[in-house]
């Protein structure tokens, strides 16, 4: 049976790193905008029930885009920091009569080149599963910690280590609960795994593709441009 699910998209950003005219999520790459991209991936997903997208309340960009008009998504004001927009972004779908046991996926508004393939194996893989998680590559490279000094300190076991991608997928209300709680008692969380984990929770770890990247830096959208242009 197809998992149903509700989307959330932090997409308040303003995205320095790439020194442009516009936050990153709005630049444009093979015909249509970062977001645009990031929302296609979900659109033709038969088990959406419906999006949330969190952009900044002076935000003159989102309107102006064709997806903005899509009547399975709604719009809400983003926070100064992602827990917040998330948060709202789940408040929103509350409002919208989302049930606490639903799942929601939060994905990156950047992160314009997951596959269908990887989707689907988050949806199935976390069906049943009591506590959600989220899709993450394993580390390839030697890893080294460093010290104040900027030398090496130890090695790091790389086996044990993970790097932490979107979408991340848990039940609404136990996300929900998590990020006010978290925000409530100051807790600095950089994604929805990890207040979760503050509240004690144990997400599941879905390996899915390197290519899975997130816009950052201008390398990184030249990358894109040049794997799509020869892959599409």
């Amino acid at each position: 049976m197809t998992t149903k699910f509700w989307l959330v998209i932090p997409a308040a950003g303003v995205g320095a790193r790439m020194a442009a005219d516009r936050p990153k999520q709005y630049l444009q790459i093979a015909g249509r905008c970062i977001l645009e991209h990031t929302l296609h991936c979900f659109l033709d997903n038969p088990g959406l029930l419906g999006a949330v997208v969190c952009v900044a309340v002076d935000d003159p960009f989102w309107p102006q885009l064709p997806v903005a008009n899509d009547a399975r998504i709604r719009r809400a004001p983003g926070g100064q920091e992602r827990a917040g927009s998330v948060l709202a972004g789940l408040e929103a779908l509350v409002a919208e009569g989302a049930n606490s046991e639903d799942w929601v996926l939060v994905h990156d508004a950047a992160r314009p080149n997951l596959s269908r393939e990887d989707l689907e194996r988050l949806l199935d893989s976390l069906a049943d599963d009591p506590v959600g998680g989220l899709l993450a590559v394993p580390a390839r490279d030697t890893l080294k910690r460093a010290g104040s000094d900027g030398r090496v300190v130890e090695t790091v076991d790389r086996s044990v280590i993970w790097q932490a991608y979107t979408p991340q997928m848990f039940r609404l209300g136990a996300l929900r609960e998590a990020l006010a709680q978290a925000l409530k008692e100051g807790v600095a969380v950089t994604d929805e795994a990890s207040a979760m984990e503050w509240a004690g929770h144990s997400p599941r770890l879905i390996e899915g593709r390197a290519d899975n990247l997130k816009v950052t830096r201008p390398e990184d959208l030249h990358y894109l441009q040049r794997i799509w242009r020869e892959s599409r």
